[in-house]
């Protein structure tokens, strides 16, 4: 049996102990639980054979054999402070290995009516408030970790934004995992909804107390009502011995406005996949990326931006950064149907690598079926310019700060297009901190 389909098994045996524990739930949960753990058992992980999966090889994390971490970790506001700097305090809310922690948190009373619940407490006594979106958006026969993080469904952050509502403060949402000494494997869950005229920004934020391996399997869901504004900015910034995937799903109405970033600092194996449905006219999506990776890392992003109606706009930049022996991964697909007229899309994927031994696989793809649309993709793999390498050195600074300079500003358009200019000024230490650690592997080319 190969570690793939022990793994499967390991996790269907974890599922029965884990359903056998559940209080009495609604039968639609019930319902989207089943639909879930059959479609995972049907698939199981994914292995490369699958074109989807076909650069990103899993079989470490299926070795992992991860448990359910225990509850109640000790976790104090010192420690958390100190991992997820910079912190909005008027409106975080951490969770750690996936269960909500009031303790550690500092709920904002926000103008309008908009709200951020536990969605382990709704399930408990207000399930029918996430009826009509929760796993809505979520193809479980197509995602197999979004099938286990939807059968293991648990708890996780509801952002709910009445109509009209303005939320001029960001919410901060910081899942951090603790390591143990045995794996563990948390299933977070995002569920924001804005609903028409309303305006929200989300910090998702997932970080790890410890060096130790562990399993983050996370799964957000966006329901960008008419004319809605939303944006939300995914940072993971866990340990290099951490797992991590995630899958975000996301729906614009009419005139919708949708800025999401994915900014990968962390993790020994990341996998993120985010998918924009642009499902009525005057729909807006920006998809922006940063991914900076060294050591054995592989860090895969796919996206797919579906222009399904006439009158829309998405933009999409993904940049990466890859030092030692790190791969990385970007498949980007626009698919612009055939009544979907007036299309304007854009795509790029320039990426940096510091060393000879690291690689880069990129597949930007536009799938147009109309025939009155601007579309245009590119994509880029390089080094650092040895002209712009000679210029700072002739002004006095030497190669190691010349290079982290050139490298540091190739990567810095992400972080100053993001929403929340003191998370991006905050990140900028993070990112030159990380391209340090980079150094290394590139004095080895």
């Amino acid at each position: 049996m190969s570690a793939l389909d022990t793994a499967r098994e390991h996790y269907l045996e974890r599922f029965g102990a884990f359903e056998a524990g559940l209080a009495s739930e609604p039968p639609w949960l019930g319902a989207l639980r089943a639909r879930a753990i059959a479609a995972f058992a049907e698939r199981g992980l994914p292995s490369t054979r699958m074109e989807e999966w076909h650069y990103t090889n899993v079989a470490a994390l299926a070795a992992l054999h991860c448990e359910a971490p225990p509850r109640g970790a000790p976790v104090s506001r010192e420690q958390l402070e100190s991992l997820a700097f910079p912190l909005f305090a008027c409106s975080l809310y951490a969770f750690v290995d996936g269960r909500f922690e009031p303790a550690l948190s500092a709920p904002l009373t926000f103008p309008g009516g908009s709200r951020v619940d536990s969605l382990a407490a709704l399930r408990a006594g207000a399930a029918e408030r996430v009826e009509p979106y929760l796993g809505r958006l979520v193809d479980v026969k197509s995602h197999p970790f979004a099938a286990l993080n939807t059968a293991f469904l648990d708890d996780g952050a509801v952002v709910h934004a009445p109509r009209g509502s303005h939320a001029e403060q960001p919410v901060h949402v910081v899942f951090l995992s603790t390591s143990q000494p045995v794996p563990r494997v948390v299933h977070p869950r995002l569920l924001i909804v804005a609903e028409v005229g309303s305006r929200v920004t989300v910090i998702q934020d997932h970080v790890t107390l410890g060096e130790g391996p562990g399993f983050t399997n996370a799964v957000s869901e966006v329901w960008a009502g008419a004319d809605s504004e939303v944006n939300l900015i995914l940072v993971q910034r866990e340990s290099d011995a951490h797992f991590h995937t995630s899958n975000l799903q996301v729906i614009a109405q009419r005139a919708a406005r949708l800025h999401a970033s994915t900014l990968t600092l962390g993790g020994a194996l990341v996998r993120n996949d985010a998918e924009v449905l642009l499902s009525e006219e005057g729909a807006e999506c920006t998809l922006n990326g940063l991914f900076v990776g060294g050591g054995d890392q592989v860090l895969d992003n796919h996206t797919l931006i579906d222009h399904a109606v006439p009158h829309c706009t998405s933009r999409e930049l993904y940049k990466g950064v890859l030092g030692g022996r790190a791969r990385g991964v970007f498949r980007g697909r626009v698919i612009v149907r055939p009544d979907a007229q007036k299309t304007n899309a854009s795509q790029s994927n320039p990426n940096l690598l510091l060393s000879s031994s690291a690689e880069m696989n990129t597949k930007p793809q536009l799938e147009i079926y109309a025939d009155d649309v601007k579309c245009s993709h590119g994509t880029s793999i390089g080094q650092i310019d040895l002209e712009a390498l000679f210029y700072l050195r002739s002004r006095g600074l030497d190669e190691a700060r010349a290079r982290d300079l050139l490298t540091r500003g190739f990567a810095l358009e992400v972080l100053e297009s993001l929403p929340v200019p003191a998370l991006g000024a905050g990140l900028d230490d993070v990112l030159v901190e990380r391209l340090r650690a980079l150094r290394p592997q590139e004095s080895q080319r």
